[in-house]
């Protein structure tokens, strides 16, 4: 078949660099959209954080761009400093009323904001610790640099989970130490001695003997969690407390002591000070939600975020390199008005944002506003993306894109949005209720439970139906898991 040439005529919808960076903006959270301007601020020379500089002398240098005084040169004949020469003119590439300052700027804080200064103190991290124990020990310079390596391949639960025969081949080839299995076991026994109790171990269970081990006083319940750990570990994880009361033969009182002695041991050794830093995370909310005489009231937390504007002097190189005829001119006109443009644009996505998701929220407040008016989560109706998205008239997507790892602040607790969005369930009475009340139902049916004999999901069902819901058992594990409530044999307690 012969090859030809055909023209068409295609209607294409493509998104604009405005509108991709707009949805790339409104999809971040608060702080990260802090570090985005951060890092927008050093790409871009042309955005800067508004200064103290005063707005009428900001406006001045603006209104010098708009002039249209004309200026004669020696070697070119008259033109106006203000033409560009590839065709542009300044007020049609600014436009005719984008002059005034507040154009270029965008300000995200008010007088009621407070400033707070963070003081961050930051120590030896893990492995640094783990390395100054090794080097008051008194051992061989081959042993201490075995030591530092295993210590390298210790990860950040404090485990190392590399067969040593591996690493006996790395130490070959990397270091060029030749050492045995042997040897290896013997520094890393060294290291397992080291704190936090239990580093250094290759499986849960070695570690849970090592801080066993460890204990000053061998008491009957410790010696009888030993046995356990190291005979019957897979009984106790699967919890067939059963199996280990007739292998022990021991009393419930024992089984509980055991219970006891070894979930106050630590599984994560290497871990303890990051889960200490974890619990300590503050979650920055996106929204606020406070409740005045019954009415919610919405407000969106830009406490953080910098004030930007374009800067003065760009808007001056502009103006300079206008009147300039040569290549090199024409060539820094087209970069400095690209700069510009894309603060420019930059500007105006945060601005887009700031409405888009202000209306977004208040859209979700109002449809469920007997439940921020009261906190009662029985009040919350069945809400998913179309609903919001219908009544704000936006794609669907861009309600997800405001939902998705977002925060809201309310008088009952700081909640993730998108935990709001739930999809509706009939009852007998034809009433159509949230799936988030059937979880709270779950969650009160598990916690008033009689923990030797879990609530199976059969028996949740059960329950369920009885007040008038009608779900599969499929669906309550499914919604157990959501809650991350375990299965109830994992529940069970003696």
């Amino acid at each position: 078949m012969a090859l030809r040439q055909t023209q068409n005529l295609k209607l294409l919808q493509k998104l604009s660099p405005q509108q991709i960076q707009l949805m790339k903006l409104l999809q971040l959270p608060t702080v990260a959209l802090e570090q985005r301007i951060k890092e927008e601020l050093e790409l871009n020379p042309a955005l800067e954080e508004d200064s103290l500089i005063e707005n009428e002398e900001i406006e001045n240098e603006y209104d010098d761009v708009d002039t249209n005084e004309v200026t004669e040169e020696n070697d070119f004949e008259e033109k106006q400093p203000d033409k560009i020469e590839d065709g542009y003119e300044l007020e049609d590439y600014m436009g005719a009323d984008e002059m005034d300052s507040y154009k270029y700027e965008i300000s995200n804080s008010s007088a009621d904001d407070e400033n707070f200064q963070v003081v961050a103190v930051e120590g030896p991290d893990f492995h640094s610790q783990l390395e100054e124990q090794l080097g008051l020990r008194d051992i061989t310079e081959k042993q201490y640099t075995i030591g530092l390596y295993l210590i390298g391949c210790i990860d950040e639960d404090g485990y190392i989970r590399r067969d040593l025969e591996l690493i006996v081949d790395d130490l070959a080839f990397s270091q060029n130490i030749s050492t045995t299995l042997e040897e290896l076991q013997d520094v890393l026994k060294i290291i397992q001695e080291f704190d936090p109790i239990g580093v250094g171990a290759r499986s849960l269970q070695e570690c849970l003997l090592i801080q066993l081990y460890r204990k000053p006083m061998k008491a009957k319940e410790t010696l009888l969690a030993i046995e356990v750990i190291k005979t019957m570990m897979d009984e106790f994880s699967k919890k067939h407390y059963d199996k280990i009361i007739r292998k022990l033969n021991i009393e419930d009182d024992d089984l509980k002591d055991i219970i006891s002695e070894i979930t106050q041991l630590n599984p994560r050794p290497g871990n303890s000070e990051g889960d200490g830093k974890s619990q300590m995370t503050e979650i920055v909310p996106d929204f606020n939600i406070s409740v005045n005489d019954g009415v919610p009231e919405l407000s969106i937390n830009q406490r953080n975020l910098p004030e930007l504007k374009i800067s003065a002097d760009y808007i001056e190189m502009l103006k300079e390199y206008s009147r300039m005829k040569e290549k090199a001119g024409k060539e820094a006109t087209a970069f400095v008005k690209g700069k510009i443009e894309s603060a420019q644009w930059f500007i105006e996505a945060l601005q887009q944002r700031h409405s888009t998701m202000l209306m977004s929220m208040h859209a979700i407040m109002m449809y469920q506003y007997d439940y921020f008016a009261s906190g009662d989560e029985s009040k919350l109706k069945p809400m998913i993306l179309k609903d919001i998205a219908d009544k704000v008239n936006l794609d669907i997507s861009t309600i997800s894109r405001v939902a998705n790892s977002k925060y809201v602040q309310t008088p009952y607790g700081t909640f993730l949005l998108k935990t709001f969005f739930s999809e509706s369930l009939s009852t007998d009475g034809g009433e159509e209720v949230s799936t988030r009340e059937v979880k709270k139902i779950l969650q009160e049916c598990i916690a008033n439970e009689n923990k030797k004999k879990p609530l199976t999901d059969d028996a949740l069902c059960e329950i369920l139906k009885e007040k008038s819901y009608h779900i599969a058992r499929r669906t309550v594990a499914k919604y157990r898991e959501q809650l991350d409530i375990p299965v109830a044999r994992m529940r069970k307690e003696i």
